[in-house]
């Protein structure tokens, strides 16, 4: 029952974050965000939700190895089993200059855990707030540099937007499509909700049976669940020759998850580190990051070979971690 719970609790959070993504980016678009903000925020956030809803309810119940193994583990999947997937599903054409500074956050926000050092090993609500203060400022920037340099994906994206707008004003007088994306909203938090409790409660149970710790569950059963959005999302991108979509994610997505997920859980409660978590994972996560750098400069291109051997390191890593 308890691994049915888990099917069931991870099917919701990834239809519950599916659909909170379509119902906040039609009502985005139809008050005229531009696509470029909408997708660094609704999007970005979207994808990401489940993570969110998982770790805060390991928060809410005191289940520290779980929320923070989950931040931890999603960004290490990202990275080993997303990139690696998407590159072996088709190469992922990047310039290294279009995501320098993203890749350079990312890295430094990877060494936010061993922020726990200097607090008696963990990280206080106060850091939490620096956090999340430190992830708005990064939103604030990349919109800013989206307006003042905007690529040319972007500015086609904006074109279709203006010759939309028209069709979108005559039909906004019928409220049945803000309807439909006010109940696609509300469904899919409820079911983020619903989900995440679930599928938390179900995963530490099978942990607590088989003795495997907390902090293990998070980092793979739970980490890969609530990855899955992520996973898709670059896999097709990636198909459909949309190259910084595909790395957009994931990067963006371990930006949120450091900053934005593991700051809400300690503003709402002072996260418990594991000293496992500061001389293993938080490593291999910062080793991670900085591997993109080279793999990215090389041709401009992660191939298959290069994906390759992003798999293969998260295969090592799982296998030290399970072993």
């Amino acid at each position: 029952m308890d691994i049915l719970w888990l099917i069931v609790g991870l099917a919701l959070v990834t239809l519950g974050a599916e659909w909170l993504v379509r119902g906040a980016s039609t009502i985005a678009l139809r008050a005229g965000l531009s696509p470029l903000f909408v997708g660094l925020t609704v999007v970005g956030f979207g994808t990401s939700s489940p993570e969110l809803g998982a770790s805060l309810t390991a928060t809410l119940k005191g289940i520290d190895g779980v929320s923070v193994g989950n931040v931890i583990g999603s960004n290490i999947f990202n990275m080993g089993v997303i990139l690696g997937l998407t590159a072996l599903a088709h190469p992922i054409a990047i310039s290294l200059a279009a995501v320098r500074r993203d890749l350079l956050v990312a890295a430094a926000a990877a060494l936010i855990p061993l922020a726990a050092l200097a607090f008696g090993g963990r990280i206080p609500s106060g850091a939490g707030a620096v956090m999340l203060a430190a992830l708005a400022a990064y939103l604030w920037l990349a919109y800013r540099t989206a307006r003042v340099a905007p690529a040319a994906e972007e500015i086609a994206a904006g074109a279709q937007l203006d010759q939309a707008r028209p069709a979108l004003a005559r039909r906004s007088a019928l409220p049945s499509w803000l309807w439909r994306s006010l109940l696609l909203v509300a469904g899919g938090l409820g079911m983020l909700v619903f989900g995440s409790r679930t599928f938390v409660t179900s995963a530490v149970a099978i942990a607590t049976r088989l003795g495997v710790s907390e902090l293990v569950i998070g980092l793979t059963i739970v980490s890969a669940g609530t990855s899955l959005p992520e996973l898709v999302t670059s896999i097709v991108a990636a198909l459909r020759r949309s190259p910084d979509l595909a790395v957009g994610n994931v990067i963006g997505s371990n930006i949120f998850n450091l900053l934005g997920i593991l700051g809400t859980c300690a503003v709402v409660r002072p996260q418990e580190v594991e000293p496992a978590v500061l001389w293993l994972h938080t490593p291999v996560m910062l080793a991670f990051s900085l591997l993109l750098l080279p793999l990215i400069r090389s041709g401009a291109v992660i191939s298959r070979r290069e994906g390759a051997l992003l798999l293969a390191g998260y295969g090592v890593y799982l296998w030290w971690l399970i072993r």
